[in-house]
């Protein structure tokens, strides 16, 4: 049940981190969407338990799976924008 959880948790934190910081170079699609919203869930953890906030059992909240999925969501524009901008002559 708990992945299930996590897959849910990660679609609605990629949806609402795609509303706060819309673009042209996002993700799109309900597996995408999932894949950010899951990839941010991660990446808080990590950077939570780095910095202390969380102990080594502890997963980001909801929040956290959005903060990081923005993050995420921050750097694929960064490498998708550089790679489409280069490419074209």
């Amino acid at each position: 049940m708990s992945i299930l959880w996590t897959i849910i948790i990660g679609f609605v934190a990629g949806i609402i981190a795609k509303w706060i910081m819309p673009g042209r170079n996002e993700p799109s699609g309900f597996i995408m969407t999932t894949i950010l919203g899951i990839v941010g869930a991660v990446v808080a953890t990590y950077l939570g338990q780095a910095l202390g906030w969380y102990r080594a059992d502890e997963g980001a909240g909801f929040i956290g799976a959005i903060v990081g999925a923005i993050i995420v969501l921050f750097i694929y524009g960064l490498i998708v924008g550089r790679r489409s901008s280069t490419s074209s002559y």
